[in-house]
């Protein structure tokens, strides 16, 4: 699956939804690397208000402006796994604030024991992001707030059109 001299990093999360901050960190390993594989994790325990195929749907869409160096798939099972079978040696997790290391650094030292040989790299979103979270944006779309600063403008639609039963 690995392209001779490809860097491959792989960033995993639910995306529900992706925001412009996963946009932003996206953009900033394209400078590190060659391709970013945006992994959707399909075991996750949380409950996502878009189901699998939206997301990824939503993802696409919002990452077309990559020119292709960006590849959006849904994975299950262990990361680790995952990784190794995208041909890459690389996690790619983003860092808001440090309430966020704790967590990210334990699962980073999991994911190690696991596999010695995948490295995690973490980098975080432009200063005007830290803020952000999916979570926060789908209360703010829920209860009718303005999301445009915030996601994609695929995103806002299909928020608005959850909530709201339409367009904005």
């Amino acid at each position: 699956m690995k392209a001779e001299g490809l860097r491959r990093i792989v960033y995993p999360g639910t995306f529900d939804p992706v925001t412009n901050g996963h946009l932003d960190v996206v953009g900033r390993a394209l400078q590190l690397f060659d391709e970013v594989v945006l992994a959707i994790a399909g075991d996750s325990t949380k409950k996502p208000l878009f189901s699998l195929e939206e997301r990824k749907q939503l993802a696409e869409e919002s990452l077309a402006e990559f020119n292709g160096r960006v590849r959006v798939t849904v994975f299950r099972g262990l990361l680790v796994d995952y990784v190794r079978s995208q041909g890459a040696n690389a996690i790619l997790r983003g860092l808001r604030a440090v309430s966020d290391f704790e967590f990210e650094f334990q699962m980073a030292l999991m994911n190690r024991k696991l596999a010695d040989s995948i490295e995690t790299i973490f980098l975080m979103p432009r200063d005007t992001y830290t803020y952000l979270s999916s979570s926060i944006i789908k209360e703010i779309a829920r209860l009718g707030g303005d999301t445009s600063a915030f996601v994609p403008p695929g995103v806002q639609t299909a928020l608005h059109e959850k909530f709201h039963g339409g367009k904005p």
